[in-house]
Order: structure tokens, then sequence, then C-alpha cells
């Protein structure tokens, strides 16, 4: 489905015949919609200068409102990332360095601050909470926690369902793993995808809402994160695309060889044609979940709701797809730690220019202050993050000059990494040796060439490695001594300041 503007319009005649809106609807504070999706790579964006992906959903909200070309997840894996978001918090101050439990409280918490304020709190798809129902202030959610195991304790919502319409069916019919690298079309019905089911969940929600309060509505897509398993007509849309092949600097040659046996690698060359398949497949699950993303906002447009909303996208991170002949996520590299990210503001919250492109770095960190700002609540503590309203407004004169990114020991003791970045350099300190990348994005985008080593760029090492003594040594000894970084082989999955009932 391709959207147009035309599409986004809801005519004079349409509006009067409808009921008259809750008083709330009508009010200064907008709903809020915040559309997010999993494991989605920064340059997989037609707005992103992506040739070949199709994403007329996100391309429109960009259009129609501001696109954040430097938008990063710090932690890039599912947990720590959502426990940011969650938050508004830096890695060191919710306390996940590395993939972990999302902790059962935080003393400020999206859903729960604004619940407090008033909100009507809605989550659908994917939250990957522990325990998978304490809902941190949603009102309710409906849950698709597809590619984690149940038990006699637990039963997502979306196989509920399933099991519901199919009984005798395997929802994993597919067979494609969670994290395999391997793509392949979807094996059942599409309107049993769970990509389907969350957003036709978020369509009843907004086809019946009622209540006399504005909402906030997360809607949480579990794809396009593996397995890679589109309606076999996105898979066949790509069948013939140009797809761009995989981007591999000389300094990436020692993870040429598989990490394992299985199908979930997290490094290795699998081949051309394989690599092709997985991104042909990726690409398809891509264009899946923005069509359904625009099943939603259409649904938000014929209840006359979109210039009294809030609309925000984003994905906890990105996936290599071959790249560098990593899979998955975890990397400080841009396919992992780069994210598409879009706000699109409501007539009469911010008068400004729509179709801005911001080369300010933002983060996962900056979503909640940005609700909050919008909502006119007063955060309880000081946060992290900053409102991306103010980058609309033109109030950036403070902004963070870079972003920090990190990741404690994943997969093998080798992949533990700090990283800084301003979206036009990154600077990578690799805490198993010290060993250290610096690469310029500008003009080497795929982060093709390490220059380190160069001489020429011995001054633009010095002042980053500085930055990074800097970032580092409030968190003592074991991280900086004597104005040096100190190599950490043995790695910290959580800081200090992860709360202590969880530790």
């Amino acid at each position: 489905m391709t959207l147009t503007r035309r599409q986004f319009a809801v005519s004079t005649a349409a509006l009067a015949s409808r009921p008259a809106l809750p008083a709330s609807m009508a009010s200064s504070r907008p709903n809020i919609l915040f559309l997010m999706d999993d494991q989605h790579r920064g340059d997989c964006l037609g707005a992103d200068g992506n040739k070949v992906i199709r994403t007329p959903t996100l391309d429109m909200l960009a259009r129609e409102g501001v696109r954040f070309r430097s938008a990063y997840s710090s932690t890039p894996t599912c947990t720590p990332a959502r426990a940011g978001l969650l938050t508004g918090l830096s890695p060191w101050n919710h306390g996940m360095l590395g993939y972990s439990k999302v902790a059962r409280k935080y003393p400020c918490e999206m859903p729960r601050l604004l619940r407090d304020a008033g909100y009507y709190t809605m989550a659908i798809g994917k939250l990957h909470y522990a325990p998978q129902r304490n809902l941190h202030g949603y009102h309710t959610a409906l849950l698709d926690e597809s590619g984690r195991e149940e038990s006699v304790d637990f039963r997502s919502d979306y196989h509920s369902w399933f099991y519901s319409q199919e009984p005798n069916v395997d929802p994993n019919a597919t067979g494609v793993g969670w994290n395999d690298y391997k793509g392949k079309a979807y094996v059942l019905p599409e309107r049993l995808h769970p990509t389907t089911w969350t957003a036709d969940c978020a369509v009843r929600f907004l086809d019946t809402y009622q209540r006399n309060q504005p909402f906030f509505l997360k809607v949480s897509f579990a794809r396009p994160h593996s397995p890679y398993d589109p309606p076999p007509r996105w898979m066949n849309a790509y069948a013939d695309a140009a797809l761009p092949p995989a981007q591999v600097g000389k300094w990436a040659e020692h993870y040429r060889a598989r990490s394992w046996d299985r199908d979930d690698i997290w490094h290795g060359d699998v081949g051309e044609e394989a690599t092709r398949v997985s991104r042909q497949a990726y690409y398809g699950s891509v264009s899946f979940v923005d069509e359904q993303m625009g099943r939603i906002v259409e649904a938000l447009t014929k209840r006359g709701w979109l210039e009294n909303t809030l609309i925000v996208t984003a994905s906890d991170h990105g996936d290599m797809t071959g790249d560098q002949f990593l899979w998955r996520k975890s990397y400080a590299y841009e396919p992992s730690a780069r994210i598409p990210m879009t706000l699109r503001w409501p007539k009469g919250l911010i008068e400004a220019r729509r179709g801005m492109v911001s080369g300010h770095p933002v983060e996962l960190r900056d979503i909640l202050p940005s609700f909050l700002d919008a909502a006119g609540v007063q955060a309880p503590a000081r946060l992290d993050g900053r409102s991306l309203l103010d980058v609309v407004r033109g109030k950036t004169a403070n902004w963070r000059p870079y972003i920090d990114l990190e990741h404690d020991i994943c997969y093998g003791p080798s992949n533990h990494w700090n990283a800084l970045t301003d979206g036009g350099t990154k600077y990578i300190y690799h805490a198993r040796d010290g060993a250290e990348q610096l690469f310029d994005l500008t003009s080497d985008p795929h982060e093709l060439h390490d220059r380190s080593a160069e001489p020429a760029s011995a001054n633009t090492l010095r002042l980053w490695r500085a930055r990074m003594v800097e970032h580092l040594q409030v968190r003592g000894p074991e991280w900086v001594s004597g104005g040096k970084l100190v190599p950490r082989p043995q790695g910290m999955r959580l800081s200090p300041n992860y709360p202590k009932a969880e530790a």
C-alpha cells in the first residue's frame, strides 16, 4: 500500500458526520502515538536516501515532520535499548551496559509518568520486559513476545489469538529461527503473521477509543528482527531488486570464518547468494512493517486525530545483515547502532518548517523527555535525554556534540566496546585489549577504512580518545587510570546504578 498525502487528508464533510470528540481530544494536550519496530537499520529508509527500500509511511512522516539522520541506540541490543527508552537515561545511569533483563521498576518510567499525568496508556506488540506482564505503568497491553520461550506462567496475547484461530497449526511453521541469518517467505496465511496482528490490534484500538482523556499508544512490531519472514508478496517485491551488497572493510577479515555451524551465527561469510536472500527477506520485512504502520496512521486520520497527535517512530537498534561479515546486532558499527527516527508534530504544538532533516546526535533516551514536553509534564528527576521538540523549535545551542555508545561482552569476548560519534566521526575503543578504531562517516559511511593508524588522523584520534577519557572517568579507575583508558577483559554487564533489587 503506497500512502499519499491525499490518504492522510480528512474531508470536512467526513469529520462533520462523526460523533463529537471527547473534550480531551480537543484540548491542548496531544495524543501520543509511538510506532516502533525491532532491529531496523537506519539506512533502510527511503527518506535516508535508500532508492531500493519501499517505506512510504515512514517517508511521509519524515516529510510531514523531522527526520533525525544521526539517531542512535546507545546499547544496541533489545533489552538495554528498551531500558533507555523506558527511563530517558544513559546506559550507565539506567544500569544496563549489556544484554540483561529490564529492571522491574525505575524511578522514572515513560508509561507511568504519562499515566499519572492523565493519559490512557496502551501498549501493543513487543515490550520485552521481565516478567512479561510487568507493564511499568501501562493501563493495559496486548503482547507479542513471539520470539521468546513461553512457559506455564506466560503465553503472549498473539499466541493465544493464533491458537484461537488455528489450534492445530504451528505458528513457527516457516522454520526460520529467531536469530537466524536465513530468510524465507512466511508459509502461513498473511492474516496470521504477527506483523498483521499487531497492526490489527492498533487499528481496533483507534477505531473504538472513546475515553475522555488523551491516549499514549505504543505499537511495537517484533519485525524486521529475524526471522526474516515477510509474506510472499513482499518477498517477491525484492526478487529482482538491486539490493546493496554487503559492505566489508579489510579490517573485518577476521570475521570471515563462521562463529559456529548453526544458522544463528554472529559472524561469518555465508556467500553472496545467501547474503542476498537474507537481505531480500529483511527488506521485505521492513516494507511489510511500514505498510502496517500506514494502516495505523490511516485509522488515526479517519478519526480526525492526525492534527491532535504527536507521532514518533524509532527502532531499538539496527541489524548488520552481513556487513563486515557480521550478523544480528550489539556492535558499534552504523548498521547495528544507527536507527531510523522521525517525529511529526500536530498543528498548534509547534510552529516550524516541516520536512526538516536534523544532524544533531539523538538517541532513544530523548524520546521520554519529548513525550513529557508535549504533554506539559515535568520529569520528577533529572533525565539524560532531551526533548526532540527543542530541535524542531531551533533550541539547539547547548545540544550534545556527540553521543555515547557501548556494549558489554556479547556473543564472544572480543565483542566488547565503548564508542562516541557525532554522526560524522566515530571513535571505538575495544575494551578487551584496548584496540581503537576511527571512522570518517562523512566520506566513508560504510566504515570500510579504519583511520586509527593513519598519521594524518593522529590529531583526530587524540581528540576523540580524550573525549572518551572524559566520558568514562566518572566510572572509576577500572575504566580510566592516570588519564588513560583501561582495558576491561572481564566486562561489567550491570553498572552500580542498576536498581539494587534486581542485581
